[in-house]
């Protein structure tokens, strides 16, 4: 294993995600090179201690291991292969661990174009935004043994703990299982709570109780106090991403035939809540959904302080 000050990360795509992992790489010891399209969130990432490249190809240039967590196969197509993209650099030896959420097949032809030059790995991210803050994600490793064990100091330097599931889109298959669950677990929190607060119960009462027991669920421990505060930004997985992994699992499951009627079920209400406008909210914003589908309406902090003239 190699020793942390020795190896240059590469982190492309500064969002969420990825600017909560470079500072915790950060902190663990790396030299942490990044890119993003964004120039705010760029500026932020130099401030938090990051190298700032102009460049994928940069990046590439400067790299031992790259990281991706990027919003779109689009995306992923450009770092790679664009002009100014990883290949361009023509270096060998580099691994590119690609962390997004994509159909495995997108991933698949990025790394036939990588060759021999750059191996590709497929390593999904178990965990929120928030999560990502505190060290708190699970890494979903498959592809090349060798070179997912050169990259565990790194899965070490971001994460709670790494899996590695064997052949090559394994990690992503693993993915699609956890975000079904996160997905079912994320509307059934919000059913609890709206049905709870209906019924004359405190939400902070509601979280601090069923969480202590059997109806708990790590999405009603993450997501909960979002709720509880009836408030959804910043975000730390907004819904219209999210939209994006919905359909993706939906036709990975419908490819093998297999049911998967809870998701479908499920799917209705973060559909209602793009119709509703709440795209940059945090997904646990369907409990604004099912609130008004049951007309229960309530104060929210943030409305109380303003009509008070209190700044938020």
């Amino acid at each position: 294993m190699e020793k942390r000050m020795e190896l240059c990360i590469g982190m492309l795509g500064l969002g969420i995600m990825g600017s909560a992992m470079s500072a915790n790489l950060h902190r663990a010891g790396f030299n942490v090179v990044g890119f993003d399209v964004s120039a705010d969130r760029l500026e932020a990432f130099a401030k938090a201690g990051g190298e700032v490249a102009i460049s994928p190809r940069q990046v590439a240039e400067k790299a031992d291991i790259i990281i991706s967590v990027l919003p779109s196969v689009r995306a992923l197509d450009e770092v790679v292969s664009g002009p100014n993209g990883i290949l361009a650099a023509a270096r060998t030896g580099l691994i590119l661990v690609e962390a997004s959420t994509f159909p495995i097949e997108d991933k698949e032809r990025n790394r036939a174009l990588c060759g021999s030059s750059v191996t590709l790995l497929d390593c999904p991210l178990s965990g929120t935004g928030a999560q990502a803050l505190t060290k708190d994600l699970s890494v979903y490793a498959s592809g090349d043994a060798d070179a997912c064990a050169r990259c565990l100091p790194v899965f070490e330097g971001f994460a709670r703990s790494h899996h590695y599931l064997g052949d090559f889109g394994n990690g992503s298959k693993m993915k699609f299982v956890a975000n079904l669950l996160v997905a079912i677990h994320n509307v059934s929190a919000a059913e609890a709570f709206v049905l709870g607060m209906k019924a004359g119960l405190d939400p902070e009462m509601i979280y601090r109780v069923i969480g202590d027991g059997a109806g708990s669920s790590r999405m009603f421990q993450v997501r909960g106090p979002l709720m509880v505060r009836g408030e959804y930004e910043p975000a730390t997985m907004k819904v219209e991403i999210w939209q994006k992994d919905m359909k993706i699992i939906s036709e990975f499951a419908a490819g093998l035939d297999c049911p998967t009627p809870l998701l479908a079920a499920s799917a209705a209400y973060y559909t209602a809540a793009m119709a509703q406008g709440l795209g940059q909210q945090d997904t646990a914003a369907v409990c604004t959904v099912l609130e008004e589908m049951a007309r229960h309406l309530r104060q929210h902090s943030s409305t109380v302080s303003k009509q008070q003239g209190v700044s938020v």
